[in-house]
């Protein structure tokens, strides 16, 4: 199967999408069909997102999708958790099927045995715990703490790199969801985390949340799974 994916938001989330799907291609031992459309400016999203513009931001990616199936793409995927607050919008007015990154994610913590994990991302995924669909799994946020940690994270999407004071505040984040909120694990909930926890020991379980989401479309790309099996899951 050929896969879309809807690039740069941020470029560092892109390049690490390419690096683990090809990663994960190569453990399977089969062939990677993949286009990439560009997001031409990664502000409108911010914009968009903040403001809770849903359709305004759906008829931004609407185009892309028509460049990837117009590339030969049997589906799509936006390659930021961010970037699905307006998931449901896209999906209506969409040539491709979408692929959703957080509809797998409950499923992953189950298995996982994980019933409270702690949550990093933008404000928006943290404000609405993962968008409200989190069905067999608590979720938790530093709600005190959603402001500042939303703009860092939107900071190092932005620029494409993490320094050292910002890697340090959100494995601190983590840690103290753990310690205070009781969170069995902490999902980076926000593709751009990578930047602060790869190569990271935080002394507590760390979900990347586009793992998950590379696992499902490497399968779909390699034939494990049916687009159909996906969608209706």
């Amino acid at each position: 199967m050929h896969i879309g994916l809807i690039g740069g938001i941020g470029p560092a989330a892109t390049v690490v999408y390419y690096q683990r799907l090809v990663a994960r291609m190569r453990e399977l031992g089969a062939p990677l069909e993949l286009t990439i459309a560009h997001t031409p400016d990664i502000q409108v999203l911010i914009r968009n997102n903040l403001a809770d513009r849903r359709e305004e931001q759906a008829r931004e990616y609407a185009p892309l999708i028509d460049r990837l199936k117009a590339a030969g793409c049997d589906c799509a995927a936006i390659t930021s958790l961010g970037g699905h607050f307006c998931f449901e919008e896209t999906k209506a007015i969409s040539s491709l099927p979408l692929v959703s990154a957080v509809e797998p994610l409950d499923a992953a913590f189950v298995a996982a045995g994980i019933r409270r994990i702690g949550l990093l991302g933008t404000r928006v995924v943290m404000r609405t715990r993962l968008y409200g669909q989190l069905a067999r799994t608590e979720a938790v946020a530093l709600d005190d703490r959603i402001e500042e940690l939303g703009q860092m994270y939107q900071d190092i999407a932005v620029a494409g790199a993490c320094d050292t004071a910002q890697r340090q505040v959100f494995l601190d984040a983590g840690r103290e969801m753990v310690e205070r909120l009781g969170a069995e694990a902490v999902v980076l909930a926000g593709t751009d985390l990578n930047l602060a926890f790869d190569g990271q020991d935080p002394g507590y379980p760390v979900i990347d949340a586009l793992d998950v989401h590379v696992a499902l479309l490497a399968d779909l790309a390699s034939g494990r799974q049916t687009l159909g099996a996906v969608l209706t899951t």
